[in-house]
């Protein structure tokens, strides 16, 4: 007798390869190295991604299109801030270089844990040096490819 598949289902273990790619190419690839390993429903891969995964079984391969703003919901303006350099050496980043197109890593208002900004644009002008970072994901309103090849369920 053969045994049935383990199957996702919330808050399943998972160990798997995965790619989300967006029109300008991929952002996170794992198949040309180290599995993934997460839990879901810890807020480590966006719900709409989660929901890809539920009822695959272990050893399925699949490729999902999600369309623009689904994956990782629409682009924010809101989320396109300027710090100044004096508050970025407040955070410890005094001194620090930065180039356009660098992606920094920030720590949460509780120390716990980080999120990233992009550097979008540097200023020196008469209201001081400053830099523009975009907080929002690399693929947020962009159509999105999610493939997976799912190793192991616990």
């Amino acid at each position: 007798m053969l045994a049935t598949p383990v199957c996702v289902e919330p808050g399943s273990f998972l160990t798997l390869h995965y790619r989300l790619a967006g029109p300008a190419g991929d952002v996170i690839n794992t198949f040309g190295g180290k599995p993934a390993t997460l839990t879901l429903g810890s807020g480590e891969l966006s719900p709409a991604v989660e929901t890809c995964l539920m009822g695959l079984a272990e050893g399925a391969r699949a490729t999902f299109a999600l369309p623009a703003g689904a994956a990782f919901g629409d682009r924010n303006p809101a989320m396109l801030q300027w710090l100044a350099r004096q508050v970025l050496a407040e955070m410890g980043e005094a001194g620090a270089q930065y180039q356009v197109g660098d992606v920094v890593q920030f720590p949460t208002p509780d120390g716990q844990g980080q999120f990233a900004g992009a550097v979008c644009q540097l200023r020196s002008d008469e209201r001081g040096e400053a830099v523009l970072f975009d907080f929002n994901h690399p693929l947020a309103g962009q159509p999105v490819t999610f493939e997976v090849q799912l190793i192991g369920v616990l």
